[in-house]
């Protein structure tokens, strides 16, 4: 005769929610709170720390760079106008790259503000827009193109037919398409280790996983999650930080762990801040918040 214990599955019932509240919470700080640093923006994007933990973001209607200063939570200008920048990466020697709207380009800006143009075209076509960059352990530069008609633009129709990622190699520039097939790429974010690249499409509502190849292509391609992003980035412990309404948070295997409400229209973009890399950065529509963290962004 089989004996049954009811009281036992409830038991088991309590401890797996117990269980997955505490790895719901376990990545942010005990007790913190989601501050709202400002709201004087019209549309805050491309946030990127650079190694001392400063953030620098993009106003990308009023034309501005704004660089947070991680020691005394103090806000300024870098650089206005901008290009109307949109995502920011620092690359390996200090420089801020962006994704300059305005005509369609790649800048490297130095600390000084200084401007070197890296890329205007392809194969004689005018880029659709550079939207999100991530920078690779050997310094190769991928960037998403997707085509977001802009008022300030003259032109109305897009000059290359696809949306693609692309990749621009070390040392010899060389640019290449290494993703395409998607309906709008937009946020990027790669492992530190330069395994793994993360893709959002946001047109199409999904985050894929591409192998990198030590030549910088890109192969295996794996729906990651049913979900799209604007921004991503991710921890040390390799989550997967998506953006749109407020911040939703994956592990290694596409599973959603926590979830960040942000009580803002749109979440656009996100990153790690702070001396020590545990300060959520994030922007959404004209304000910029941060979340003290128990993981920390990672760094090469």
């Amino acid at each position: 005769m089989k004996t049954t214990y009811p009281f036992l599955s409830t038991i088991a019932l309590t401890i797996f929610v117990l269980s997955c509240k505490a790895q719901q919470t376990s990545i942010v700080k005990n007790g913190a709170e989601l501050v709202k640093v400002s709201n004087a923006y019209s549309f805050t994007e491309g946030p990127a720390s650079d190694k001392e933990g400063n953030v620098y973001f993009t106003d990308q209607p009023n034309d501005k760079i704004i660089k947070w200063n991680a020691e005394d939570n103090t806000l300024s200008v870098f650089k206005e106008p901008a290009g109307r920048a949109n995502g920011l990466y620092f690359d390996h020697n200090g420089n801020l790259l962006a994704a300059a709207d305005e005509k369609n380009e790649l800048w490297r800006i130095d600390n000084d503000g200084n401007v070197d143009t890296l890329l205007t075209n392809y194969n004689g076509k005018k880029l659709n827009g550079p939207n999100d960059i991530w920078v690779d352990p050997k310094g190769g530069i991928y960037f998403t193109d997707p085509y977001y008609q802009r008022d300030y633009w003259s032109r109305t129709a897009a000059e290359l037919e696809d949306k693609n990622v692309y990749y621009i190699a070390p040392d010899t520039n060389k640019i290449s398409i290494v993703a395409s097939d998607l309906v709008q790429p937009n946020g990027i974010i790669g492992t530190p280790d330069g395994k793994t690249l993360y893709v959002a499409d946001i047109g199409d509502r999904k985050t894929y996983t591409f192998t990198i190849n030590k030549d910088g292509t890109l192969t295996n391609r794996k729906l990651f999650t049913k979900m799209g992003s604007d921004g991503m980035t991710i921890d040390n412990l390799s989550n997967i930080y998506l953006t749109g309404e407020g911040v939703t948070v994956f592990n290694t295997k596409g599973e959603q762990i926590h979830h960040i409400p942000i009580d803002e229209n749109w979440t656009a973009n996100i990153t790690f801040g702070g001396k020590d890399q545990d300060v959520l950065f994030i922007t959404a529509m004209g304000a910029i918040y941060t979340l003290k963290m128990n993981v920390n962004g990672v760094r090469y």
